[in-house]
């Protein structure tokens, strides 16, 4: 499981670059948001439309998974960066120093080389889409009220492209953490243990009071 993490920041180079990425990262959870509530907004008008005057929101499912890889994916890298995504602590809570390291360096080396793979599937899973020649620029469309299903498509891409830079930056924090022996390395998330984790939401329960 994941637990809390905390995220260092100064002045370094890589520092500067996770603030820059985390603007973009924010601005995509945002848009998550947005979908998210939309959804909610449809829900009210198709089923008071029902419910009211017998007439449901026309094509309420296609646009329902439309707006899913907006939900899915775009938060995908801001979750990354505080280290929130689902993880096995058992073992990594008993490492320590280089070898802690060591094993989050090859565990997010993986991961980007997975996510490179999604990303070179899913952009090809978009050209297959799109077509500048046909209408609306999409050689296939929603069952229901015929939506170009190419814009969702390319979001995954988008989105897992977001992510792949966020990689990268941790295999360098994490890398330069393990080459120089750092305690607390920057741009990377450090997970917090029980202590920590009560002394901080301590802190923020006496910000908001």
């Amino acid at each position: 499981m994941a637990g809390q993490a905390t995220v260092l920041e100064d002045g370094s180079l890589i520092s500067r670059l996770d603030k820059k990425l985390l603007k973009l990262e924010r601005f995509l959870a945002l848009l998550s948001g947005i979908a998210v509530f939309g959804l909610m907004v449809l829900a009210v008008v198709s089923v008071s439309g029902r419910n009211a005057l017998n007439a449901p929101l026309p094509g309420y499912v296609d646009w329902i998974e439309q707006a899913m890889p907006l939900i899915a994916f775009l938060g995908i890298s801001f979750v990354q960066r505080d280290g929130g995504h689902i993880r096995m602590d058992i073992v990594i809570s008993r490492l320590h120093g280089r070898s802690l390291w060591l094993f989050e360096t090859i565990s997010v080396v993986l991961i980007l080389l997975l996510m490179l793979a999604l990303v070179w599937g899913s952009w090809s899973h978009f050209e297959r889409s799109f077509d500048f020649s046909a209408p609306f620029w999409s050689r296939d469309s929603s069952i229901d009220i015929g939506i170009p299903l190419w814009p969702a498509k390319l979001l995954a891409p988008i989105a897992f492209s977001v992510l792949c830079l966020r990689l990268i930056l941790q295999i360098w924090g994490y890398g330069k953490a393990l080459v120089l022996g750092l305690e607390h390395p920057v741009a990377v998330p450090l997970i917090q243990d029980i202590a920590a984790q009560a002394a901080a939401e301590a802190e923020q329960f006496e910000r908001r009071s």
